[in-house]
């Protein structure tokens, strides 16, 4: 009898151990970093998909306007977890982390930006930067050589000075029909204290309505409508005339125009595939 309960004894403790060791495997989790996806697609009044030099919008103030060039600059992109824990997706580092939308090469209505080595994580939030920060800016060519490059190539620089162009934003406007042509070009001319001009960088912090799970096996993809209806009928309606519609740099009506702009986005929906 004796023998017979310490062999039960022996075979209980075995369990115990067994289980306590499997749990403890299935506590070891794998933390590969994976991949996401951001979407971006440009509209009016949350209808996505601008078709350049047809499509019209009416402003707030009555007046009538289509892009034949829509350009802008992403950059300083951050996610933040559902803890609050903030991962900053190549920071201040122009030439692996800023990125040009243009509507022109849309497909489908979409302009793709593929992240990648993002920590596993649910991510809540996601942080935005609209044009080049001035640290970016003056970490000089090491950080930003070959993003200033294509930048150039696409027309995100300026030609008579040293300086990223933050949005581009080309078409006509008018008042019964857009017959008029206008030039907005948002931007710096280098830095922005030395020179005594107004910074124009923005940025935004975004809640999605559905959290993006970043794993080694799934790639969230994050849809982002930008609402250019924003541009002129924003936090401060404005006006197109003689006076501003060839505007470049950093007047008083692009800084107008950079404080309605960042208000432009918004996360529509998160597919976690």
């Amino acid at each position: 009898m004796k023998i017979y309960k310490l062999l039960s004894l022996l075979f209980i403790t075995f369990l115990t151990l067994s289980s306590c060791s499997n749990n403890d495997d299935e506590d070891i989790q794998d933390n590969t970093a994976g991949n996401l996806q951001l979407k971006f697609e440009n509209g009016f009044n949350n209808l996505g998909d601008i078709v350049l030099n047809q499509t019209t919008q009416t402003s707030a103030n009555g007046q009538k306007h289509q892009f034949s060039t829509l350009k802008y600059i992403i950059s300083n992109i951050s996610l933040i977890d559902e803890n609050g824990t903030e991962f900053k997706y190549h920071y201040n580092d122009p030439d692996k982390g800023a990125f040009i939308i243009n509507q022109s090469q849309a497909a489908g209505g979409i302009v793709y930006i593929n992240l990648s080595e993002i920590p596993k994580g649910n991510y809540k939030k996601i942080k935005l930067g609209l044009g080049i920060s001035p640290t970016a800016y003056l970490i000089g060519q090491d950080g930003q050589g070959l993003f200033w490059e294509k930048a150039k190539q696409e027309g995100m620089a300026w030609s008579w000075a040293t300086g990223y162009i933050f949005t581009k934003l080309e078409g006509k406007y008018g008042t019964s029909t857009p017959d008029t042509g206008f030039m907005n070009h948002c931007g710096n001319m280098g830095d922005t204290a030395a020179n005594g001009t107004p910074d124009l960088y923005r940025e935004v912090v975004l809640d999605m309505p559905t959290t993006a799970r970043v794993s080694k096996d799934i790639t969230p993809s994050v849809h982002i409508l930008a609402d250019f209806n924003q541009y002129l009928s924003g936090k401060k309606a404005l006006t197109l005339d003689l006076n501003n519609n060839m505007a470049m740099g950093s007047s008083q009506h692009l800084v107008d125009v950079s404080n309605n702009l960042i208000n432009m986005f918004k996360v529509d929906h998160v597919h976690n595939d």
